[in-house]
């Protein structure tokens, strides 16, 4: 399996097929077979064991993607993400809540925890449309966009995440949006946001800037980015602040600090390859999950309805209007709305939830969650490699 990671991106690079789903179809086939039927409970069984999995999984990735970003902060530059952030995210998180609260009947505050769990794009599934290296930061808008929205969205949506939380114990009465808007929306963002600037820049001068004896650049590891990314990740919890955001700034920073210098690739291809590495495994347990674990046991027309129209509906439609007015290709505008890849991050932030709110069991939730990312996989996994190839066909015309 851990060759099958290596190898097979370089067979599937001109197939309609992606990494992600030959990994649930191994988890699916493999687990069907009894010696292996016991290693795949359903996630409400093994709750902490997802959590700190997938955490572990979006911290890695998002510390990639930042060190791939080299395009200076601008509000021209940055026009797309800004309008993806601001306003597609908002406004898709409003659109599944809607959906899960009036079609399926769910709970407020579930509904909300659905909406702000189905949001935000995905940075470890999503690298077929990303940035493909360091050396090719701003090859498109398109590849640009999806990168820094699948990097920053990740901490946007825990503020809603949040507000889900509290509503789940106390309603949503004027002292829970009180302390929602003080401490989980201003005060964990703008930690995050100070701590990760500022552990980037500090981090990127012991590995750049001392001198050429003591420079940590030297050592030529590329592990140093693993270490980077569980330091400015504990630290920024420990201080109160959104360690998913500090972690992408770092990064940002860290790629800002290198200037062109070789071992920034280095720290990116480790993380890379660590974050495919840490996928493969949990992709194959989702399979497992889906074969013997009892993850679509109780599936019914209304939820696949509801997924379908989150991945093929809400996302292109409102990523699509979030972009008007921007005089770019429509095939560009197409393809960042289209590819809204959900993912691994969608499970952190159901079973990081479920373990601090009170949701119930959680079992009708993960059923969704697991049925969105399912479709993801295959669609987004499937379309990937076509439509990227037609988009840089057109560019080059």
């Amino acid at each position: 399996m851990i060759m099958m990671v290596a190898w097979l991106p370089l067979i599937l690079k001109r197939m309609p097929l992606s990494l992600p789903i030959i990994c649930v179809i191994s988890g699916i086939v493999l687990f069907s077979f009894p010696p292996f039927e016991q290693y795949s409970p359903h996630p409400v069984e093994a709750p902490i064991i997802i959590e700190m999995a997938t955490e572990l999984i979006v911290i890695i990735s998002l510390m990639g993607a930042g060190l791939k970003i080299s395009r200076p902060f601008s509000l021209d530059g940055w026009k797309i993400p800004i309008r993806l952030l601001g306003v597609a995210m908002p406004l898709t998180i409003i659109a599944v809540a809607f959906l899960g609260g009036y079609y399926l009947g769910l709970p407020l505050p579930a509904a909300l925890l659905l909406g702000a769990c189905l949001a935000p794009t995905d940075p470890v599934l999503a690298s077929d449309v990303q940035i493909l290296s360091t050396e090719s930061a701003d090859e498109d808008d398109a590849r640009f966009s999806l990168t820094t929205e699948a990097g920053l969205n990740d901490a946007l949506a825990f503020p809603f995440i949040h507000l889900a939380i509290a509503a789940s114990f106390a309603g949503f009465g004027l002292d829970v949006w009180t302390s929602w808007i003080s401490d989980d929306l201003l005060l964990r963002l703008f930690i995050g946001s100070i701590i990760g600037i500022l552990a980037g820049k500090l981090i990127g001068k012991i590995i750049y800037a001392l001198p050429k004896t003591t420079r940590l650049s030297r050592t030529g590891d590329g592990f140093v980015a693993l270490g980077v990314t569980l330091i400015v990740y504990s630290v920024t919890e420990f201080a109160h602040g959104y360690g998913f955001l500090a972690v992408f700034l770092a990064g940002l920073m860290l790629r800002k600090a290198s200037d062109g210098h070789g071992f920034n690739k280095r720290l990116h291809d480790f993380a890379d390859e660590t974050e495919r590495l840490l996928m493969m495994f949990m992709l194959v347990f989702f399979g497992g999950m889906i074969s013997k674990g009892g993850l679509f046991s109780a599936l019914g027309t209304e939820l696949i309805v509801f997924a379908v129209l989150t991945i093929l509906v809400i996302r292109p439609v409102i990523g699509w209007c979030s972009l008007m007015g921007l005089s770019k290709p429509s095939l560009d505008k197409f393809t960042i709305s289209f590819f809204g890849i959900r993912g691994l991050g969608s499970a952190y932030y159901l079973s990081f939830a479920l373990n601090h709110g009170n949701f119930g069991s959680g079992d009708l939730l993960w059923e969704i969650v697991a049925l969105v990312i399912c479709i993801s996989i295959f669609v987004h996994g499937i379309l990937v490699t076509p439509a990227m190839a037609l988009m840089e066909r057109s560019h080059l015309r």
